[in-house]
């Protein structure tokens, strides 16, 4: 049953005077439920129980915040239809996209439990003393890493579950033993609060203090400011707009003590063809990139928005068979009307940028908040001389850039903004002759892909989803897969500290039996 009310800790409350709802854009109208806004009452009260919970929350042992995580996990799957039925009427996604989600979020969760059950992601580092040392003596130092404190995560409005309430932020921050307050995203409020339902019920279930969880309700900006400027906040995680993204990290820029926003943000994913590979494979990648640029209605973070060739005859041939593979495609529902209006508006501020010529634009019937696919071109030198051309698009839109020459296609990549993704095309070995623009593209990716396409995400240990600035605000750290825990963790050293009130991590017999570097030696032998 959805109520509408917040999660304070392990109590709903509906404390505020201001009230939302969600909508359904496959039908343009608002669904049934009224949800409340949190009040600053309510704010402060879920600060401070995680605050209460991070004292008795951080010293749970790795098996006992696995048993919370696979529990989170299994309450998620019991919510069964009624969740799938939720994310649909409050995204447009159909049910195979929620059902997939599901399972990512449910894979996430359990991978993060193996993690913290097995123990060694705690980078546990002993340097025994040396007391004889001359001319000084050794200490004994012992490091591992701990949690930084309660996490304040944003729901994302692309991903209502795998980035939102239980996703990769929250389960990452559980796991690494902090407390974690939920921003709900305000066009999903209702699949949020079922799934901050499934995450309290196994916070009961595995004795998990009151506070570890908290969903917040909010329909703009003032709750989230209010959490990132709140003092007993440590860290703070979000998905969504550059713009967001940015205010986040300036307001935690100017608290009193400043704290870390892991922020990912705008992409425009640039993919470099390279001419041999457009020669041979045209239609064959034509028809690739037409799917991959409107998949999903273009709302994937991946979204390949930037395409780039040297131009000639054989480029032309593929914009040409581009366009017309693209407009082959069905528009679908984009999540929220807000979202298809700035699609919208955002799409007409490329149009109408000088010397940008619009190939394709898909002109049927379409029905209301789908989304029109756009293909558009512009010369290099255009493209270098107008930053406006490199703002992302969000939606299934993309810009197609004809260079000179490869000296002006790597001048263009050593130019471009910081992003998630770069995908080379390419034949043969004709990589081998663009080392320099190769090189370029690494400096200004996360993730480089060889003759395949940006979109879609894989949840694993070597996934980096994260690069330079504007892509994230951190890009020493992935927002995907196990070691997007090690945002949320400090380094901490205990010096010449008695074996018995040492961590089970850094004791001498190594209780847990994890793997440790012991004198610069990676072992699970005892001290």
């Amino acid at each position: 049953m959805i109520t509408g009310k917040n999660y304070i800790g392990c109590t709903l409350s509906a404390k505020g005077n201001k009230t939302y709802k969600t909508i359904n854009p496959l039908t343009n109208t608002e669904n049934e439920t009224d949800f409340v806004v949190a009040n600053a009452e309510e704010i402060n009260s879920a600060v401070s129980l995680a605050k209460a919970a991070y004292i008795s929350y951080n010293k749970k042992t790795g098996l006992e915040k696995a048993a919370f995580l696979n529990a989170i996990a299994d309450e998620i799957l019991a919510l069964d239809t009624l969740l799938i039925e939720t994310y649909c009427s409050e995204s447009g996604l159909p049910q195979g996209r929620a059902e997939g989600e599901r399972g990512r979020t449910i894979g996430q969760l359990r991978a993060f439990a193996n993690l913290v059950a097995e123990g060694s992601w705690v980078n546990a580092t002993i340097d025994t003393a040396i007391p004889d040392r001359k001319p000084t003596p050794k200490p004994d130092l012992r490091k591992m890493l701990v949690p930084l404190g309660p996490v304040v995560v944003f729901g994302a409005s692309n991903f209502p579950l795998a980035f939102s309430t239980a996703g990769g932020d929250t389960a990452a921050a559980l796991a690494a033993g902090c407390p974690v307050i939920v921003k709900s995203h305000p066009m999903h409020a209702g699949t949020g609060e079922l799934v901050s339902s499934a995450v309290i019920k196994a916070a009961i279930k595995t004795g998990m203090p009151d506070g570890v969880f908290s969903n917040l309700n909010s329909s703009g900006n003032k709750v989230g400011e209010a959490l990132v400027q709140h003092p007993q906040v440590k860290a703070v995680g979000f998905t969504g707009s550059i713009k967001g993204g940015r205010a986040l990290l300036d307001l935690a820029a100017k608290r009193e003590e400043p704290i870390p926003v892991f922020a990912e943000m705008g992409s425009i994913n640039p993919v470099i063809m390279l001419p041999k590979a457009i020669k041979n494979r045209s239609t064959e990648l034509a028809k690739t990139y037409a799917q991959s640029i409107t998949v999903g209605s273009g709302q994937f973070c991946t979204n390949p928005g930037l395409l780039l060739g040297i131009r000639g005859a054989d480029f032309s041939d593929f914009i040409q068979k581009l366009s017309e593979e693209i407009v082959k495609i069905e528009p679908t529902c984009m999540l929220h009307p807000n979202i298809i209006q700035a699609y919208e508006k955002n799409k007409q501020t490329a149009i109408n940028q000088k010397g940008l010529v619009v190939a394709v634009d898909f002109e049927s019937e379409i029905g209301v908040n789908y989304a029109r696919q756009t293909l558009v071109t512009v010369k290099g030198e255009t493209f270098l001389q107008n930053t406006k051309l490199h703002h992302e698009v969000f939606g299934p839109f993309s810009m197609v850039v004809e260079c000179e020459n490869e000296e002006q296609l790597y001048t263009i990549i050593s130019n471009l903004e910081g992003q998630l993704t770069g995908t080379i095309i390419a034949d043969d070995n004709e990589i081998l002759n663009y080392a320099p623009v190769v090189a370029a593209l690494q400096m200004r990716v996360g993730r480089i892909i060889f003759n395949g396409v940006p979109t879609g995400v894989e949840v694993c240990p070597s996934m980096q989803h994260g690069g330079p600035y504007p892509a994230s605000t951190d890009s020493r750290f992935t927002a995907v897969g196990i070691h997007s825990i090690k945002r949320w963790v400090r380094p901490f050293s205990f010096q010449d500290w008695p074996n018995h009130l040492l961590p089970n991590e850094l004791k001498n017999e190594n209780p847990l039996n994890i793997s440790r570097s012991v004198n610069t030696i990676l072992t699970k032998k005892a001290v």
